[in-house]
């Protein structure tokens, strides 16, 4: 294969990430101007001065995003980047000179047969299927996919030669730190994993049960006694999905790294990360103990709004006071191929006096069904603009972490449509926080969507909660980005971070849950019963002895 660079000095770090997306992508949030990869599915790795980072993009473009912003933020501290990307991926406008490139490809014929399963799995989301067989099968996608990279020998050859310095991971895909620990131990890495802090797979962070609810249960932190019965039974759980995804993952490991599979599966991997950063906010965030090696910086693409375009500012503003509602459902959901829920939505958002500005593809509008007077149908939205401006009332997102750090970045109430993976966790606590309300896709009628709107866009209550959230996220004195690169600079000014890693990565599992000490205090009891056994039985035998001597 041959490895085609843009702008090719010398580089230490690299940032890597694997975008997966569907064939509209450019419609995504965010990206105005990108290119139509015209069905492609798309890879992205970036390469920084002193940093490598390995991430992939699950169901839509905002892994991206965010390893884009990552890679722009290094590269305005003075490191150099490079992005490795699967070919027809659409760049970000402006960020030509950022970082540079490197292309790689998986060919047109997975390329098409994984479309086509991911644009079958978008219409059960929004059928309200999200179960565990969806999930493994596409950790199956992405084992596949490493392994493709893994066997292209020109692409290792060459990211071996550029000798970089540490590694920003996507924590996500466990070929990311497959790919770090296969460049070699002078490599350290950063674990960045772009949602909240307890995600589908175990990341050895302290999660009490009894207020710390697991990935997947959808409660709060503020649990009765059954939901901590069902809290605790996630978190028994949580291993064996730990091991199902470590198993389609196991042969590309034994066949690509020199020492085999490690025998702790993806633990081994993960306590080999010198840091990890997680995209969350305690504004956001339930709260929960984290180890010295653990960062929060969530909130990487917030942005302060800029003007609108005059026609989009002309229309947001010509609703008067009733003002305008933004509506996306992510990067990966341009369009609603469920017609049932088509319907309810656009009839509940005609009820409304707001003016509802919604993210579609324009060309899957069904040709028999009348946009109301109300509704804008438009390809791509400036979504930190519009969520800054004073008109905007309340903002109808999926749930996705970005976009909901984005709502608390500026103060807007949500109604979150979760459809898939942690967005459904992610919905619970920015409902808890008082930030918004839920409608999964299963229950959403006309009245339900008409009601909800008005039940957030006229209490007072989310509004006052947004600002407060939105004060609490502000407050911070260093940005999320400035963040990030100020704990990965300090990795490589202090020769790695086992300064910061607990014992506990170390020590066996029996010692780190005290197994043993319980045993002996299990024990005591015991032996004090089979101590004072054994002293009535003496004494018996003396008493039996004296007697048959005065006999």
């Amino acid at each position: 294969m041959t490895i085609q660079t843009l702008a090719g000095a010398h580089n230490e770090f690299i940032v890597q990430t694997n975008l997966h997306v569907k064939p509209d992508f450019p419609a995504a949030t965010d990206l105005p101007g990108a290119p139509n990869p015209s069905g492609s599915l798309l890879a992205a790795i970036s390469l920084l001065s002193c940093m490598f980072t390995s991430g992939v993009e699950s169901l839509g473009g905002s892994h991206y995003l965010l390893f884009d912003e990552i890679s722009h933020n290094f590269h305005q501290q003075g490191h150099e980047v490079r992005m490795l990307l699967q070919l027809g991926t659409p760049l970000i406008t402006g960020r030509a000179d950022s970082y540079q490139t490197t292309t790689w490809s998986l060919g047109e014929e997975y390329i098409q047969e994984y479309n086509g399963w991911f644009l079958e799995q978008q219409t059960q989301f929004l059928l309200g299927s999200d179960d565990l067989s969806d999930f493994l099968q596409f950790m199956d996608h992405l084992s596949y996919q490493c392994a493709q990279l893994l066997d292209d020998e020109d692409m290792l050859d060459f990211l071996e030669s550029q000798r970089y310095d540490i590694a920003v991971i996507d924590a996500f895909n466990p070929c990311s730190f497959i790919l770090a620990h296969k460049l070699g131990t002078g490599v350290r890495h950063v674990a960045f994993c772009p949602g909240g802090l307890n995600g589908p797979l175990s990341l050895s962070l302290p999660s009490p049960v009894s207020y710390v609810p697991r990935f997947g249960t959808m409660l709060s932190h503020q649990m009765h006694f059954w939901e901590r019965v069902t809290n605790l039974f996630y978190s028994l759980t949580a291993p064996l999905l730990q091991e199902m995804v470590w198993t389609t993952f196991k042969e590309v490991a034994e066949r690509h790294l020199d020492s085999g599979s490690p025998p702790g599966g993806l633990e081994d991997l993960y306590q080999k990360a010198e840091l990890w950063a997680f995209n969350t906010d305690f504004s956001l965030e339930f709260p929960q103990p984290l180890l010295p090696n653990a960062v929060l910086v969530g909130g990487l693409l917030n942005k302060p709004a800029k003007p609108l375009d005059q026609d989009l500012e002309a229309w947001v503003c010509g609703r008067g006071e009733a003002g305008f509602i933004v509506v996306t459902l992510g990067s990966m959901v341009s369009s609603v191929s469920v017609e049932r829920l088509l319907v309810e939505l656009t009839v509940g958002f005609s009820r409304l006096p707001q003016g509802v500005l919604w993210r579609y593809d324009v060309q899957r509008w069904p040709s028999h069904l009348d946009t109301p007077p109300n509704v804008r149908l438009v390809p791509w939205l400036p979504l930190n603009d519009l969520l800054g401006h004073p008109n905007v009332r309340l903002f109808v997102t999926h749930g996705g972490q970005n976009s909901l750090l984005q709502a608390v970045y500026h103060g807007v109430p949500v109604l979150a449509i979760p459809l898939f993976g942690d967005q459904f966790d992610n919905a619970v606590r920015a409902e808890a926080k008082g930030l918004g309300l839920t409608l999964r896709p299963t229950h959403i009628t006309r009245n339900r969507i008409e009601a909800a709107v008005h039940t957030l866009t006229r209490e007072d209550r989310f509004k006052t909660s947004a600002l407060s959230l939105s004060r609490i996220h502000k407050s911070h004195p260093v940005p999320p980005g400035l963040r990030l690169t100020q704990w990965v600079e300090h990795i490589l000014h202090s020769g790695g971070g086992a300064h910061l890693r607990p014992m506990a990565y170390v020590q066996p599992w029996r010692q780190r849950w005290l197994l043993d000490i319980l045993l002996l205090f299990s024990l005591m009891p015991l032996g004090f019963v089979v101590l004072c056994w054994a002293v009535v039985r003496r004494v018996r035998d003396r008493e039996r002895h004296a007697k048959m001597k005065l006999h």
